[in-house]
């Protein structure tokens, strides 16, 4: 959540910045709800100094405190209310988005920072990474729908192995730069989703276990983030990396990207996740960015970086880099990673501060940073694929069990 005391001090700064998310009309039912909140907070304090007396108190008192209860009771349901209504709206107001993020609403307003790498030519038709698979069984989209419903699949044989490679390499690669290697929980609790922004916003997009509380995180930010909720930390910055299983029901992507594996329910994911002082984040951010450009350019995939505009962030993000692979199948250029700075808005959510050299608590900034999902791995299918149908794997893929060659030889899968 934003900074409520920051935001009274300098509402047009805050208006302004929040414009740019679409979200200044909700600023300003905040600060009125907070005007209203500060109102009555003051006449039931004024009220309740009144009912401390000292020594026994007179008649004359005794008549007075029952008509100060009188009126406190109904300033009481009033407060509580009011209360509730600022903590309401403050649920809903989003991170003000950083000053180097561009305007815009859409995905066609990111900003592109850089490309890098040529996509590749081929003296024959490229084709996507379901119709290089369809002669081997590598991705069974058919099967996965009759056991699970539609956009879950299997992934099957040498992919399957190609497939955990990838976050094998990923992981090692990504801990050899000082973060902590974990295997967080999938199921977490309403307060981690609150915490990292995304409840009560896109509550829709995640599945539910209701008898026992708990929700599929769609990412394993959410589990790192709230690894650390409530905390005092010390020895800034930390720095971890997750593996885990993600889902999501892709409630507002209905009918896009529906062929193959590049929208799913459910993925796995290799994510980075730092906790920082404030003024490193932008340093921190850079460095995830830094991290995921290296890792991208090991595996040999030509790509670009984006800088997402502000009306298409999340609401915990300040500022989102995008990367995107060249996808030969589909001759245009693909999301596969994203790093945001979400600054202090989930740290205030969740309660992690560190102490100051002053001595003042003061809370964290928080990065994320995701390093591969599956969709790396189909880049790799359609980018280097030959005519024949096989596929040439990256040299670093095959040190962690990946085949140096998908489809040379092999029997198809039946």
């Amino acid at each position: 959540m934003i900074d409520l005391r920051a935001a009274r001090n300098d509402p047009d700064a805050y208006r302004a910045a929040l414009a740019r998310k679409g979200a200044a009309g909700v600023f300003d039912e905040l600060l009125a709800a907070d005007a209203r909140w500060r109102e009555v907070q003051q006449q039931v304090d004024e009220l309740r100094a009144r009912t401390k007396l000292k020594g026994k108190p007179t008649p004359e008192q005794l008549t007075e405190l029952t008509a100060i209860k009188a009126e406190l009771q109904p300033l009481e349901a009033d407060l509580a209310e009011a209360s509730q209504r600022l903590q309401d709206l403050l649920d809903r107001v989003p991170n003000p988005p950083a000053e180097d993020t561009p305007d815009g609403n859409a995905e066609e307003d990111a900003v592109e920072v850089k490309v890098v790498g040529e996509p590749p030519s081929f003296d024959f038709e490229p084709r996507d990474h379901l119709d290089l698979s369809a002669a081997h069984g590598w991705i069974d989209v058919e099967r996965g729908a009759k056991v699970s419903g539609s956009r879950f699949v299997y992934r099957v044989g040498d992919v399957a192995l190609l497939e955990i490679a990838l976050y094998r390499w990923a992981l090692a690669r990504i801990a050899q730069k000082g973060h902590t290697p974990m295997l967080p929980p999938v199921l977490v609790r309403d307060e981690a989703m609150y915490g990292t922004g995304f409840f009560p916003s896109d509550k829709g997009d995640f599945y539910e276990v209701p008898e026992d509380g708990l929700y599929l995180a769609g990412t394993s930010e959410v589990p790192l983030a709230a690894f650390h909720g409530g905390e005092e930390l010390d020895g800034l910055p930390l720095r971890y990396v997750a593996f885990s299983t993600c889902f999501r029901r892709e409630a507002g992507a209905a009918g896009k990207d529906t062929r193959g594996m590049f929208r799913v329910h459910q993925f796995d994911k290799v994510e980075m996740f730092v906790f920082c002082e404030p003024g490193r984040s932008r340093e921190e951010h850079e460095r995830l960015l830094d991290i995921e450009e290296e890792l991208v350019q090991e595996l040999g995939l030509p790509y670009r970086v984006l800088n997402i505009a502000a009306g298409d962030l999340g609401a915990s993000a300040a500022k989102k880099y995008d990367i995107e692979a060249w996808f030969p199948g589909q001759s245009r250029y693909r999301e596969i990673t994203s790093t945001s700075n979400t600054t202090d808005y989930q740290s205030r959510r969740l309660g992690i501060r560190y102490r100051q050299d002053d001595g003042k608590l003061e809370h964290v900034h928080t990065l994320n940073g995701t390093a591969v999902t599956a969709r790396a791995m189909i880049a790799v299918l359609e980018n280097f694929q030959d005519a024949d149908g096989s596929i040439a794997v990256p040299e670093p893929l095959t040190e962690f069990g990946a085949p140096a060659r998908l489809g040379a030889d092999r029997v198809p899968a039946q």
